[in-house]
């Protein structure tokens, strides 16, 4: 029988996610952390920090530390919502979107690279499987909440 921990392990390997640092960018180092997101700010319209932090599965203290260097960046600006000053809404500078565009574009361009390596069919069944994976980790008992 396959080891499936260990297919798991060299494809995480191989995304690079054990990296420090995932993404250089004019200049800026970005960790993948960071790049995570980066990647939710650039897909919602001023989302709380506190969606952003459940999303991603973090406790607000890390994502926190997280949003305030990327605020030094001047990549995102956090800024209080008007209605319920005590609740942070987050958006993305100019420079902050084109660094999250620029990691997308990367990504999506490694990922046509691997799939140009399948034929149509396996590129097809390799995401039927991917997203009939991500939806069975959604209704695991030990991981994966409340990802969205």
């Amino acid at each position: 029988m396959e080891n499936v921990r260990e297919l798991f392990q060299v494809m995480t390997r191989r995304f690079g996610l054990l990296n420090k640092n995932c993404c250089q960018v004019g200049g800026a180092e970005i960790s993948l952390v960071q790049s995570h997101i980066l990647y939710e700010l650039l897909r919602r319209e001023k989302p709380s920090m506190q969606q952003v932090a459940d999303t991603l599965g973090m406790d607000i203290t890390t994502f926190s530390r997280q949003i305030q260097t990327l605020v030094k960046m001047e990549l995102v600006v956090k800024s209080p919502l008007p209605e319920d000053r005590r609740v942070s809404q987050l958006t993305l500078t100019t420079q902050g979107k084109y660094v999250a565009a620029k990691i997308d574009a990367d990504m999506n361009q490694y990922l046509s690279e691997v799939f140009s390596n399948m034929s149509e069919f396996e590129q097809e069944m390799v995401i039927k499987s991917v997203k009939l994976l991500n939806e069975a980790m959604s209704q695991s008992t030990v991981c994966c909440k409340p990802l969205i």
